[in-house]
């Protein structure tokens, strides 16, 4: 196999969590543990199967736990790793600045809506 050769930590971090769909993912587990049916309902943009393989690739690279519960229907739970709970901090900024910027977004006119705060505002 031949040598992989990064130029800075942020390509590595990219190279295992970026992409559209991992990072989104991983902000969902943040919250506690999600059977795929679960992280499918809160992002309903993905497809079962980018579902399915991105969790198999976070689950490789030991971010993700899978535990499968011996019961019939199987149940399949996922959850962060004690690993990718080191990712917590780095999650929880991505996501602030990410609402910080659909504020901005919207005071600037443009025609957006956060979901999560929309699902807040119906609970609350």
């Amino acid at each position: 196999m031949a040598q992989k050769v990064y130029n800075i930590g942020v390509e590595v971090t990219m190279d295992t969590i970026g992409g559209k769909w991992k990072t989104i993912i991983l902000c969902n587990l943040r919250h506690g543990d999600k059977r795929p049916s679960e992280l499918q309902h809160l992002i309903p943009n993905i497809s079962q199967k980018m579902l399915t393989q991105e969790l198999k690739e976070l689950v490789h690279d030991n971010i993700v736990d899978r535990t499968v519960y011996n019961q019939v229907p199987p149940k399949v739970v996922y959850s962060l790793s004690d690993y990718g709970q080191s990712l917590g901090t780095i999650l929880h900024e991505l996501c602030a600045w990410g609402t910080m910027h659909a504020h901005t977004l919207k005071d600037e006119g443009k025609d957006i809506v956060l979901m999560e705060e929309e699902q807040l505002v119906t609970k609350g």
